[in-house]
């Protein structure tokens, strides 16, 4: 069976010293999917302007469907200032506003996530109202709903993120997402405690860590599993998470063990980290 998924937010140029190059937390996510061979879509929004059409040419050339990707007349194509002076701790500067601020609700977008088996969405991408009335609305089906933190300051509101955690079936993290919350809910920074709380207020079915170099740990029902990550050769960390959420999200829908959905999860994470960019072309044979 070909698992359908449908991912919410942002796409946008990385500019990076060395050039430009497609990225965004969703488009990566979308494109990762595609390349494990599911049917992914990206729900996102563009400028009417020469770097709109060269991200959807970008996208074509991976064969991704680009129906539910909007024009926006009045606002540019995003894009985000990389430094990337420490390869394993890329500080973004993100330009405000720009046409994924405005995502609007339809049918099409409706009836995809209606039918999909998985729902992925962030924060980044509803930091305007625009786009986060939209979500709301699409959050009401009851696919699989996965949240990705993806923490941009300044660019998110726990008020938002408390309506979003009401939605929420998976919800992945990273350590500094997960001191983030520690400090938010008054609990201590460590990952039983804010799991544990997290788990006990919201109605989500897991929760994933990941932990840069040391791995990743999915935490369901009190129970913890871990995994100790692969070592690699970092040529950047860009992508990397949405790497490893892209895996997580293809084994979790084929229903394998979560140790087996961590490890592979692990597997894509380390390699796209090894590679430079956040979305180098693969097979599933070379993970």
């Amino acid at each position: 069976m070909q698992h359908k998924v449908v991912i919410f937010g942002e796409m946008l140029w990385d500019c990076l010293p060395s050039g430009p190059v497609p990225g965004g937390a969703p488009m990566n996510v979308t494109l990762n999917l595609h390349q494990l061979g599911l049917k992914s879509r990206l729900i996102s929004a563009i400028g009417n302007d020469i770097d709109g059409q060269k991200l959807l040419d970008f996208l074509e050339t991976f064969n991704l469907p680009v129906d539910l990707i909007q024009v926006n007349e009045e606002n540019e194509t995003s894009k985000v200032l990389v430094n990337d002076d420490d390869p394993e701790n890329i500080k973004y500067t993100i330009v405000s506003p720009v046409a994924w601020d405005f995502i609007q609700w339809n049918n099409e977008i409706d009836e995809a996530v209606a039918t999909s088996d998985a729902f992925v969405f962030g924060t980044l991408g509803v930091r305007n109202s625009a786009s986060l009335t939209t979500l709301l609305r699409l959050l009401h089906h009851k696919t699989l709903r996965i949240f990705d933190a993806n923490f941009r300051p300044p660019f998110y509101d726990f008020e938002i993120i408390e309506n979003l955690l009401g939605f929420t079936d998976i919800l992945k993290i990273n350590e500094d997402e997960l001191e983030i919350f520690a400090d938010y809910f008054n609990v201590l920074p460590n990952i039983e405690s804010v799991c544990n709380y997290l788990d006990e207020h919201y109605p989500m079915d897991l929760i994933c860590v990941t932990l840069g170099s040391k791995g990743a740990l999915i935490y369901k029902g009190g129970k913890i599993v871990s995994h100790k990550g692969y070592k690699v050769q970092v040529a950047d960390s860009i992508g990397a998470g949405d790497a490893f959420l892209s895996g997580f999200i293809k084994t979790y829908l084929e229903k394998h063990p979560l140790d087996q959905v961590l490890d592979f999860a692990c597997k894509l994470g380390a390699f796209v980290a090894s590679k430079k960019g956040g979305t180098p072309r693969y097979e599933v044979s070379d993970i």
